[in-house]
């Protein structure tokens, strides 16, 4: 996921997505923050990622006895799972509640030139504009007002793919996260059974590898229909990190402050080939 934020930031730059990466030292960091700017209500619904997975001590002492964190405010917060406790005995501490909203396994494609081909020449394919978002959003499991900033920001500046009907409106489709994850697959209730999803994702999939972006996705534990889908494509959990794969969000009242030193996304870059992992799930719209 690290990686795959530095490739659209690198690509896009700070104008589709900004963020800051953050470590408490360099080179030899211990902890990482992806931190997105929050520049209005909307911003508050992407999730602040935290990575430190050989050193826990050092996130707990940072958490709870640094200003690294205005506990003030709300935001999301998406962890490796096994920070998990850690997370709920800082936040009982602080005084914050704390809620989880989900768990999933991070599915990589290793190897996309052996998806089957898959005949497209009776789909009619686009990609997705500002004029679906409310269906998009709509959707989505959840999508709710504070959710609209997000999902425009995706459809106008990162890979997107539809099935269009005869009205030229879209039946499904599949967007990419700004950490180059696919996600939001959705077909409408009465298109389904036709293969749209396996043929998005498929297409999807060759687009991004082509493109030299990341080929994964995150999904949901419970989300079985899915994870059948992915891993028949060819998809498979990431072996080394299968626990930091099901990662935990967690609601807390705060917003990152930039007290952790910046670091250049080349640096990164160099660092990160698809090593670390985790969930960039979204969170509710429950505050």
């Amino acid at each position: 996921m690290v990686y795959g934020c530095i490739v659209q930031l690198n690509r896009n730059g700070q104008r589709a997505d900004p963020v800051s990466v953050l470590v408490d030292q360099w080179p030899e960091f211990r902890v990482l923050f992806i931190k997105p700017e929050f520049r209005e209500k909307g911003d508050l619904f992407k999730d602040l990622t935290v990575f430190s997975k050989k050193d826990e001590v050092c996130l707990r002492d940072l958490l709870a006895h640094s200003d690294v964190i205005d506990w003030k405010m709300f935001f999301c917060l998406a962890a490796e799972l096994h920070h998990e406790k850690m997370l709920e005995v800082v936040a009982i501490n602080r005084g914050v509640p704390m809620k989880k909203e989900a768990v999933c396994y991070m599915l990589v494609l290793r190897d996309p030139s052996k998806l089957l081909h898959v005949d497209s020449s009776s789909l009619k394919l686009s990609s997705l504009n500002e004029s679906h978002l409310e269906l998009v959003n709509r959707s989505w499991k959840f999508g709710c007002e504070d959710s609209k900033l997000m999902i425009k920001n995706m459809i106008l500046h990162f890979p997107s793919c539809c099935v269009l009907d005869s009205d030229n409106q879209p039946v499904a489709w599949i967007l990419t996260y700004a950490s180059c994850a696919m996600g939001m697959l959705y077909t409408l209730p009465e298109h389904r059974g036709k293969g749209y999803a396996k043929a998005l994702v498929t297409i999807m999939s060759k687009r991004l590898h082509s493109q030299g972006y990341p080929v994964y996705c995150f999904i949901e534990e419970e989300n079985h229909l899915s994870y059948s889908l992915f891993t028949s494509l060819g998809f498979t959990e990431e072996p080394d990190y299968r626990a930091a794969c099901r990662s935990s969000l967690i609601f807390l009242k705060g917003i990152m402050c930039s007290e952790f030193r910046r670091i250049q996304p080349s640096k990164v870059l160099k660092t990160f080939i698809l090593t670390w992992c985790q969930k960039n799930i979204r969170a509710g719209c429950e505050q």
